[in-house]
């Protein structure tokens, strides 16, 4: 697989509670990076999205929107000291625990609805033909 795109959604939000639920501009916020990241799957192929949450009901509105959400993520990566590096790892164990090889990892933080599947493709573009990466 080329892409596995990971949306860290944590339901326990202390500043804004439910907010990857809450609507914003007619569809709840989470809504926003699911369809770009389904967008830029589609264009790019061969790609996963998925949603890593805590919460039952992030996964069931995510899911609704076309992203999987394959587990519930562990409270001890749903707390406010959980890093984002140690739950993009946890998603990416349990996708290969599946049977799936990415190439590439993004995380698709959900409180940047503006984010769009063309800018998603450009990073992915710009990541592939990257010199540097190339020599490794």
């Amino acid at each position: 697989m080329e892409i596995l795109f990971v949306i860290p959604a944590r339901g326990g939000s202390k500043g804004l509670p439910g907010k990857n639920i809450r609507p914003i501009a007619g569809k709840p916020l989470i809504a926003w990076s699911v369809e770009s990241a389904k967008k830029a799957a589609q264009l790019i192929g061969n790609c996963d999205v998925i949603v890593s949450t805590d919460s039952s009901e992030i996964a069931s509105v995510a899911k609704q929107y076309g992203a999987d959400a394959p587990f519930l993520r562990p409270e001890n990566l749903a707390n406010d000291t959980a890093a984002s590096i140690d739950v993009m790892l946890h998603a990416l164990d349990f996708m290969e625990q599946q049977g799936k090889s990415y190439k590439y990892i993004a995380m698709i933080e959900p409180t940047s609805p503006q984010r769009s599947a063309e800018d998603l493709v450009a990073a992915y573009e710009k990541l592939k033909n990257n010199s540097l990466l190339k020599a490794l």
